[in-house]
């Protein structure tokens, strides 16, 4: 097979990936990108897009189940209704292969050269292929390593028949009578959740004191509320020690030291993800680690000229529009433009129910700058299209100086909450202060208005509350 020479070559075509390899397409730059499964990675195929998809129908469902029992306010009832899991599975699976054909279509578009299979390094400008024709060298002048991350696996809770990382939880044929959820986090709370108001019983283990440990308690209690009207139960201070002797059941160390065993059909283990560094040479290349991910600069650079890392692999926080933002900017560098990584907030959202959003520095955060640092929230309670959408658990919080309201972060937990991140990354982006945001017409009725009312609020003169 002929090698193949290029100026940029991107292993991985996920989120960070593919839209490096679009850009420099687009600038002329010429690109080959090697992907050993589909397009899109863990994001499009097994991750941001599946799950949403699964939450979406959950949501669906339980708003039918209330209304079959009389108890929906809105005065509609309906008939029992059903799940017919499979069924939503192949909805989601559809809409899969259409971003994942998208992808494929854009990366035509843009010019860039596409090889499936596993690459691998031979030195710090030249990988092979194992594609299923042969094996396929690449040389290139350029390389970016966008290969993402993977579940981490519990030495004594292996994934396989009743124990799943997200991906198996996210093509399961039919609803589990009984859902163990190992790890509190969002990854395990936005697919509890779901499950639980598909119907199954869903208990949630977790070690630390609380859920969503990393989000500040205010931000998380409504979760946590909702979590208890769903029936879900949550073990704090709790370990996961291991299947139980007949298969199955989860042991659990509870917090007084207790052992326990919580009957389950299927365990969800979801403790967090790792930068997926083996398999493709990594230890034939000299690169500076940060712990288990790869160390880059301001401009996504590595310690080996010519090699950039992206996205999961490079480190926290583990989102897809980091991945995006830092594919884009390496591309733009490539193509010779003068680029860096100055980014105030990268928004990060829990789709939990109610949904949560954080940009920028949280009030504990903000404080550890030395400046005096305050913070005016606005509650959904007191806004109308809260109310005509059942949704008035919640509110807006905005953090900001005390000396020149700069505003240094953004919260809010509510339904559809996420929706709002966009307007709070811009408001932080372009340097905001609350007399900016107050000053902004925000559409009436609308869920936005918290927003405004918060930053109102911090100025001292609330007007609907």
């Amino acid at each position: 097979m002929k090698d193949i020479s290029c100026k940029l070559l991107v292993i991985g075509a996920g989120p960070g990936g593919y839209v490096c390899a679009i850009r420099a397409g687009q600038l002329g730059v010429d690109t080959v990108i090697v992907e050993a499964k589909k397009p899109g990675g863990t994001c499009l195929n097994v991750g941001c897009i599946p799950s949403k998809a699964l939450i979406h129908a959950a949501e669906e469902f339980e708003k039918l189940v209330h209304m079959a029992g009389g108890t929906s306010p809105l005065g509609i009832t309906a008939t029992a209704p059903k799940i017919d899991l499979a069924r939503t599975v192949a909805w989601k699976d559809q809409i899969v292969g259409r971003l994942t054909g998208g992808v494929s279509g854009l990366l035509k578009k843009a010019r860039v050269k596409v090889v499936q299979g596993h690459a691998r390094f031979r030195d710090g400008k030249t990988v092979e292929v194992e594609t299923e024709t042969g094996l396929q060298v690449i040389k290139a002048e350029a390389v970016v390593i966008a290969t993402g991350s993977e579940p981490v696996e519990l030495p004594f809770l292996p994934f396989g028949d009743r124990v799943l990382s997200s991906t198996e939880a996210l093509a399961l044929p039919a609803v589990p009578e009984r859902f163990v959820v190992v790890g509190a986090g969002y990854i395990g709370l936005e697919l509890g959740t779901a499950y639980a108001k598909l119907g199954a019983k869903v208990t949630v283990v977790e070690s630390q004191s609380r859920i969503l440990p990393l989000y500040d308690a205010e931000l998380t209690r409504p979760a946590a509320k909702r979590l208890e009207e769903l029936g879900v139960e949550v073990l704090t201070g709790a370990k996961a020690r291991g299947l139980s002797r007949g298969g199955d059941g989860l042991v659990v160390e509870t917090q007084s030291g207790d052992e326990i065993t919580l009957p389950a059909d299927k365990i969800l283990v979801t403790v967090g993800r790792r930068p997926a560094t083996r398999g493709w040479g990594i230890e034939e290349l000299v690169l500076d680690m940060q712990g288990p991910f790869i160390s880059v600069g301001e401009r996504c650079q590595t310690s080996m000229r010519g090699i950039y890392a992206i996205g999961d692999v490079t480190g926290e926080p583990m989102l897809a529009h980091r991945a995006m933002a830092q594919g884009e900017m390496v591309a733009e560098i490539i193509a010779g433009h003068n680029r860096v990584w100055d980014k105030r907030c990268i928004p990060a959202v829990c789709f939990t129910d109610p949904e949560i959003v954080t940009a920028g520095l949280s009030p504990d955060e903000a404080k550890r700058l030395g400046t005096e640092v305050k913070t005016a929230q606005f509650p959904f309670t007191a806004n109308g299209r809260a109310m005509t959408k059942l949704g008035e658990q919640g509110f807006v919080r905005v953090v900001f100086r005390a000396d020149n309201n700069l505003v240094l972060g953004i919260q809010a937990t509510g339904q559809g909450v996420s929706e709002l991140s966009a307007a709070f990354a811009l408001a932080i982006e372009m340097g905001a202060r609350l007399e900016d945001i107050a000053g902004t017409i925000h559409a009436h009725p609308t869920q936005g208005e918290a927003f405004q009312e918060a930053a109102l609020k911090g100025l001292g003169h609330a007007l609907h509350i």
